[in-house]
């Protein structure tokens, strides 16, 4: 058994493709496939399910990929101490659905950028039920999710409450809704509306918000972070975390600004999960870290602090 067999495995599992695998490495797929069965072979266990759409880690591999990360950490450990020169092959993966990427996403990757400077962070956006199975799959290494009080948490994952906050109307800073206290449901049914596409959390909150009443016109994005810039060229309104919008930098440009919601107590939270089942790399658990002191850092601004949360309670939808 060779450490960079192990290695192999780590990046087919955490990319799910064998071809995506040997473009990082810089080997060729048959090699590193050869590479991958002939661990296999040694260790009479076959780790992943191999299909036209990947490669999946299979329940008995799930079982060994915590021992095999920890023989990895162990060996960069090694090289470190021994003064060896060399650059880590793997890389800190985080899917996030978007929200609160520039006040949080963005500060926490250039601190970690300073501690690991040889560790690759890849960021991708994704939908909720997305990043659940792609930690579960070991394809994502944390994930910052949205939930609304009183939804349901997945056992599986450990979860981990960054910031709380209330929806709001974000509006550009010209609107007339901009000189109102508060906005009303009623006038997001007057104005065009830029809504989370089906699969957000907070397509969920204004479907609920509207009782089912359709606005006079919408537009369906991806993320926040579209949704802001829409606001920005005067498309519409759009509906968000308040802790989406406070700190960024077109609020902090005025070109956009928002208003509470009228009559309205619901609760959105911003979490960090990760998998129970396995241990993690030391990177991931420094990345870890550092998301929640950035986010108890952020405590003045926001009614929540950092906690872990436990599976309970049925889903508000």
């Amino acid at each position: 058994m060779r450490i960079e067999q192990l290695e192999y495995l780590a990046e087919v599992a955490r990319l799910g493709s064998f071809r995506r695998a040997a473009e990082e490495l810089h080997i060729s797929q048959p090699a590193l496939s050869e590479a991958v069965r002939s661990l296999e072979r040694e260790l009479g266990v076959e780790l992943l399910d191999r299909g036209r759409h990947g490669a999946r880690v299979r329940d008995s591999g799930r079982e060994l990929m915590p021992h095999i990360l920890t023989v990895l950490d162990s060996v960069d450990l090694l090289r470190q101490a021994a003064g060896e020169q060399y650059r880590s092959i793997r890389m800190v993966r985080v899917a996030t659905v978007n929200t609160a990427t520039v006040p949080l996403l963005a500060p926490a990757i250039r601190e970690f950028r300073r501690a690991h400077r040889s560790t690759q962070v890849e960021v991708v956006g994704a939908q909720h039920d997305q990043i659940h199975d792609g930690i579960l799959g070991g394809s994502f290494d944390l994930g910052l999710v949205n939930y609304l009080a009183g939804d349901d948490l997945p056992p599986e994952l450990e979860t981990t409450t960054l910031l709380r906050g209330s929806p709001v109307v974000c509006m550009r800073a010209d609107s007339p809704l901009a000189a109102r206290d508060t906005v009303t449901a009623d006038d997001l049914l007057s104005e065009p509306l830029i809504a989370m596409r089906s699969g957000y959390v907070m397509h969920r909150y204004i479907h609920r918000l509207l009782n089912g009443r359709a606005p006079s016109f919408s537009y369906s994005t991806d993320g926040a972070e579209m949704g802001k810039l829409m606001v920005a060229e005067g498309l519409g309104l759009t509906v968000l975390p308040d802790f989406s919008v406070r700190g960024d930098p077109l609020e902090r440009r005025g070109v956009i600004t928002w208003r509470p919601i009228a009559d309205d107590r619901t609760e959105v939270m911003l979490v960090l999960q990760r998998a129970r089942s396995r241990s993690s790399a030391r990177a991931v658990r420094d990345m870890h870290s550092i998301f929640v002191a950035r986010a108890q850092a952020r405590t003045p601004e926001f009614r929540g602090s950092a906690q872990a949360l436990t599976p309970a309670r049925t889903s508000a939808s």
